[in-house]
């Protein structure tokens, strides 16, 4: 984890409200799927820093991309800013997906809804390195189905939109249930209510299964206990069932976190 300068290499809006920005920046060399960033504002009074996950990451480029949704004034500012610009970032922050111990022989499906989509990109492209057999259930909205092509470089696609222009008419856990996609790992991202459904999904089929959890943020680093989540087991910091989502997080087993 560091604080440092990144230069905004490109800046494109991708959807409604929705940006793809990629960063030279040190972090790359670290970074892992699943990981965010925090981002800081170039105006002084907005003190906090905006965590954001980690989209894509290129080590030898040095560069990672990020994909968010404007919120609020935070990530309004982010949009206006062009090539050539600097912004000052602090990570990578948490913990990512668990890569590197999954089977080689597994077959795992990345499930992601809203922004909840862009992390699995990059978790899509690792496993692709390791040869590890993978599927993407995606769920949108509508027909702005942002970074279906990235998808598809790596691995199958399988699309949700709730109003039916794309794929079929649904939910993952829907377009789950109509498909007969092999699975033994998922790795998922989204809204919690998503979440939750994807693990009574995974309990009830044997299934392993990681979350990355969506929580609003304060410090990032796990100091303010801002972003705490109810788990089933004693937290060591904190003395109470819960675990801080910035440090101890974003991503978990299943298993570990009432949702």
């Amino acid at each position: 984890m560091t604080k440092t300068i990144g230069n905004v290499i490109s800046q494109l809006q991708i959807a409604t409200n929705i940006y793809s920005m990629t960063i030279e920046t040190d972090i790359a060399m670290s970074a892992k799927p699943g990981q965010f960033v925090s981002m800081y504002c170039h105006d002084e009074t907005k003190i906090l820093p905006r965590p954001i996950s980690i989209c894509q990451i290129d080590s030898k480029a040095m560069t990672i991309r990020v994909v968010y949704r404007i919120a609020g004034k935070g990530t309004e500012e982010f949009a206006t800013y062009r090539d050539g610009d600097k912004i000052e970032l602090m990570g990578p922050l948490g913990n990512g997906f668990p890569i590197d111990e999954i089977d080689p022989l597994s077959k795992v499906v990345l499930m992601g809804g809203g922004i909840g989509i862009p992390p699995m990109v990059g978790c899509a492209e690792a496993l692709r390195e390791r040869g590890i057999t993978t599927s993407a259930v995606m769920g949108y909205r509508d027909k702005e189905t942002f970074l279906q092509d990235e998808f598809r470089k790596v691995c199958d696609l399988y699309v949700a939109t709730e109003d039916g222009s794309v794929g079929i008419k649904g939910n993952v856990i829907e377009l789950l249930n109509r498909t007969e996609i092999p699975c033994n790992v998922i790795f998922a991202c989204g809204p919690t209510p998503m979440l939750s459904a994807i693990k009574s999904f995974a309990v009830a089929r044997g299934i392993t299964c990681y979350v990355s959890m969506e929580e609003r943020m304060a410090c990032g680093i796990g100091a303010c206990l801002g972003c705490v989540c109810k788990t089933k087991e004693v937290d060591e910091h904190s003395q109470v069932k819960n675990k801080r989502v910035c440090k101890d997080g974003p991503v978990f087993l299943a298993g570990e976190i009432d949702l």
